[in-house]
């Protein structure tokens, strides 16, 4: 029987651990490696070539969307399976448009986190019903046409997601293995289209915005 290879990624070792636990008791589900950031993520995923990739969205580093982006540039086979407690709209649409294939939340029931992996590795989409809900509910209301925020580019939204975390222009170079000045370019056209003027305003408008967890460490008091 050919078994789904599967790589674990989340900050967090013991939820890790209890996801690994609990897919170690089905037959044809393999966990063949864990990863505790994006970054890693995407080495992991370089070394091990994994069927579904289970991803978090805020993890430090590098967030579920970024390495979500570069795994699916480099892998496009692999299947993005998310698994967050983040249930609104500002989350599970980029994620859905970077090319994850599924989306549950930590608190579904266990069966319906397998049902997710089953579903994405055999070439299917799968939204916990609550997800599902929301996405029709978005699509029906044609959301985000009028947003500021639906013009920025995925890379802009990269940016403007890592500089309300507190990371530097530097920093972000590095996280999105590109140069100082592109980063600066991204951040300058970022702000002109959400007419924003300095990091506290970036940082406040992410956090109305549930774009990022206002309790993370990386994130700049303002």
């Amino acid at each position: 029987m050919t078994r789904i290879s599967v790589l674990l990624v989340d900050d967090h070792a013991i939820l890790r651990s209890g996801l690994k636990s609990l897919l170690s008791t089905y037959d044809d589900i393999e966990v063949v490696g864990e990863a505790g950031s994006g970054r890693e993520a995407i080495q992991k995923a370089r070394d091990l070539r994994p069927d579904v990739v289970v991803m978090d969205v805020m993890m430090p580093e590098m967030n579920g969307l970024v390495a979500t982006r570069y795994i699916l540039e480099e892998f496009p086979e692999t299947r993005i399976l998310m698994l967050t407690q983040y249930g609104n709209k500002e989350f599970v649409l980029p994620l859905l448009e970077a090319g994850a294939a599924g989306y549950v939340l930590k608190q579904a029931a266990d069966t319906d986190f397998v049902k997710g992996i089953r579903a994405v590795y055999e070439g299917n989409s799968y939204l916990y019903p609550p997800i599902a809900r929301l996405v029709l509910d978005a699509l029906i209301a044609g959301e985000g046409a009028a947003d500021p925020a639906h013009r920025l580019t995925p890379r802009e939204r990269e940016v403007l997601i890592l500089v309300a975390q507190g990371y530097t222009n530097s920093e972000i170079a590095d996280i999105l293995f590109i140069s100082p000045k592109t980063v600066d370019v991204h951040r300058t056209r970022m702000m002109n289209k959400l007419d924003l003027h300095n990091v506290a305003e970036i940082v406040r408008y992410a956090v109305r915005q549930h774009l990022i967890d206002p309790y993370d460490n990386h994130v700049i008091k303002s």
